[in-house]
């Protein structure tokens, strides 16, 4: 994680990439994500077709813990696709904590005959391919799938992602106010989901529910590209 970090501070040639990888993919699904490419940097927000991704699991640690279950829908700036949404529950090949089953909810019952991740594996990645990944903490969904993967194919994935708490932490973790803040010993302003959210005046919804934050995760980038950028801007601007 902290090597992908110290990537990051580099601009991706995120296109680029996607092609690389096209060439040297064993698996055919992971080759034919790849092979449907990325937008090029510059396209305009507006002209970009998202995809808002959650996953919830079993811990924190993508090398240790798995996915429990994904949730996902596409959208635009103008429109969510609430009738293209896709959820899965999964029976995760780590052991199902009790902590975890706390905060989503889902019980032993319920994944008792639930699909392991490669049952799902081909509509997932087709949902996924040629839209740009939304995610609020990009390192739940992008690296829990890599580490997944990795474990079950012997090769991961890499992808473009707009991070939803990235976005919040420039405005707030960072610059001139964030230095008033710490000068003053003031704590941060929080940036998990729903606390994001109600800065936008968007509704509450339920947590920890993989599609519920999905599309939480989608509106919540509709109201910051109105609220701090515009239609116009590149995507570049955005992902990571």
């Amino acid at each position: 994680m902290t090597r992908l970090k110290s990537r990051e501070k580099h601009t991706i040639d995120w296109s680029q990439r996607v092609k690389e990888q096209a060439l040297t993919a064993k698996d055919t699904r992971i080759r034919a994500f790849y092979e449907q490419g990325a937008v090029a940097a510059d396209t305009p927000l507006k002209e970009v077709t998202f995809v808002a991704l959650d996953f919830e699991t079993t811990g924190l640690n993508a090398n240790e813990d798995d996915i429990v279950s994904i949730g996902l829908v596409p959208f635009t700036l103008q429109r969510i696709y609430c009738k293209d949404a896709k959820q899965w529950i999964l029976n995760p090949r780590q052991h199902l904590a009790t902590e975890s089953v706390v905060i989503h909810g889902i019980t032993h019952s319920a994944i008792n005959n639930a699909p392991d991740l490669m049952r799902v594996l081909e509509p997932l990645l087709a949902a996924l391919a040629g839209r740009v990944v939304v995610a609020h903490y990009r390192y739940i969904e992008r690296e829990f799938l890599h580490a997944a993967l990795k474990v079950r194919l012997g090769e991961g994935i890499c992808f473009p992602v707009v991070d939803t708490m990235d976005l919040e932490a420039r405005l707030h973790r960072k610059g001139v106010k964030a230095f008033v803040c710490r000068f003053f010993g003031r704590k941060p302003l929080s940036i998990r989901l729903s606390d994001s959210r109600a800065r936008y005046n968007l509704p509450f919804y339920k947590q920890h529910e993989a599609l519920t934050d999905a599309v939480a995760t989608a509106e919540l980038l509709q109201a910051q590209v109105a609220y701090h950028y515009s239609p116009d801007t590149r995507i570049a601007e955005l992902w990571r």
